[in-house]
């Protein structure tokens, strides 16, 4: 199969021919319709995650299942699929009520073994974590289901529990941050988008974010926030996942307010520094938001089969396995206003 692969950390991936995997027991093999590139690929690319190399990226996925491993019972071959980023085993007690996002023995595909830049992909406790794509919503779509647009929804709904007419202040308008936008003016709260990106913010306002604001280096992120929302945000959201990010969406808040932190910090000097003291003093909730299990996909899918969340709207352009080993290594600086999807037969 044809597959996007790179063999040291920073190098330049390449699109090869690999033998195709087969399917583990209880697991499956998938064929990828489509898959998300997304700025948790860029991570483990650029050595901010240990991965066994060669490796072949990609984690957000949707298409049908094409071999079906011994000791599964809930799917068949030819079904629509998609699944979680994080697969969990289906043994723990973690996975057996509900919260295979943290399972320890958690399988990642695109981190803990090869992921979905390709034509196949195996995937782990297929009864566990496998979701069925409804009819109405295409492949493409799903694909933006499994990481960005779900850790968006866990983040907002299950972990901050935003609340109609709340401020949420969304950091960073990319796949996660759009999301969070749209799935927080679905829950009825009052949206500011922070981006560097003037398209970004242009979707995000698209998508109903009430203010924007652009972080030119020269604005007072948290301060102009405070002046917006009558003293900061109830709910912030770093979509990105940088010092710089994490604290804008901290001091963003108001007292006793709760920051969803979703993107991923890489170290500096040994650990990103914080601004605990504001933490303390106001007494906010830090909450860590690690993608969404596939028990609660049904209530998202939900809104989407309703039209109520339109996730394809974040969907900003399609391409190619080439084309996606080329975008990876500047996916931290590329102007993406929106998903960029890999359609693998392409």
């Amino acid at each position: 199969m044809r597959a996007v692969v790179y063999d040291e950390v920073r190098s330049q991936p390449e699109v090869r021919d690999v033998p195709p995997p087969t399917a583990p027991d209880g697991g499956v093999v998938v064929r990828v319709a489509a898959t998300g590139l997304c700025r948790s690929d860029w991570h483990a690319w650029a050595g901010h995650d240990d991965v066994a190399l060669p490796h072949v990226p990609g984690h957000e996925l949707a298409g049908h299942v094409a071999e079906v491993g011994s000791g599964v019972t809930r799917w068949r071959v030819g079904d629509r699929v998609t699944v979680p980023f994080v697969c969990g085993c289906g043994r723990c007690e973690w996975c057996l009520r509900g919260d295979a996002q943290v399972c320890p023995d958690q399988q990642q595909p695109g981190f803990t073994h090869w992921g979905s830049f390709a034509e196949l992909v195996a995937l782990h406790a297929a009864d566990t974590n496998l979701v069925a794509v409804p009819e109405p919503v295409d492949l493409a779509t799903a694909a933006g289901l499994g990481c960005r647009f779900a850790t968006a929804y866990r983040a907002l709904v299950g972990r901050a529990a935003v609340q109609a007419d709340e401020w949420v202040t969304v950091v960073g308008a990319g796949g996660v941050g759009l999301s969070a936008v749209m799935i927080a003016r679905a829950l009825g709260a009052r949206v500011v988008a922070v981006d560097r990106n003037r398209e970004a913010l242009a979707l995000a306002a698209d998508l109903g974010a009430e203010h924007t604001v652009l972080a030119d280096g020269t604005t007072d992120v948290p301060e102009t926030v405070a002046g917006l929302t009558d003293g900061g945000s109830h709910v912030a959201v770093d979509a990105v996942g940088s010092e710089q990010t994490c604290a804008d969406a901290i001091l963003a808040l108001r007292r006793r307010g709760r920051l969803a932190q979703v993107g991923l910090l890489p170290p500096v000097d040994g650990h990103p520094r914080v601004p605990m003291a504001r933490v303390i003093a106001w007494e906010l909730d830090l909450l860590g938001s690690h993608g969404m299990a596939a028990v609660d996909y049904p209530a998202m899918l939900a809104l989407v089969e309703s039209g109520v969340l339109r996730p394809q709207r974040l969907v900003e352009r399609v391409i190619g396995l080439d084309e996606a080993a080329a975008l990876l290594p500047v996916f931290d600086t590329a102007t993406v206003a929106g998903m960029t999807i890999v359609d693998p037969t392409r």
